[in-house]
């Protein structure tokens, strides 16, 4: 199922927050210097921006939302990557913002099976020295 153009055009306007002091902000298509330096602290080329929260889409309670994310946050336990948690957020405010985490390090192809097994529309991809790119996954 092909994803319409508006909510393509959502995934694109939103605002991808890692929470800290100050915050950094991620936008599709935009540059970030910030996060470059985060990886290359980190020593790492890749990171993804990933949810677990409205599976495919559709609003689920704040309850399923959270066992979600907790679910998301112990698959990453055992894994060799940084989390750091965040949200994902719409600047218009017609979507609630939902509990997301950066995870710096992941492949691009992990960092894909990873938001297709917990059932979302797309994620953020992120190369240091690149633009953040949406990834469709739908």
């Amino acid at each position: 199922m092909a994803l319409d153009a508006e909510v393509l055009d959502a995934y694109r306007k939103a605002d991808y927050v890692v929470f800290g002091e100050p915050p950094l902000v991620l936008r599709i298509g935009e540059p970030n210097r910030r996060l470059d330096g985060m990886l290359e602290a980190a020593s790492r080329e890749t990171a993804a921006f990933v949810t677990a929260c409205n599976a495919r889409g559709e609003r689920r309670s704040d309850a399923d939302n959270q066992a979600a994310q907790v679910r998301l946050e112990r698959a990453l336990e055992e894994k060799p990557y940084g989390c750091y948690p965040g949200e994902g957020r719409d600047p218009e405010g017609r979507w609630p913002a939902e509990p997301s985490l950066l995870v710096v390090g992941i492949p691009q192809a992990e960092a894909e099976a990873l938001g297709r097994a917990f059932g979302q529309n797309a994620i953020v991809f992120l190369e240091r020295g690149k633009v953040p790119r949406l990834l469709v996954l739908a």
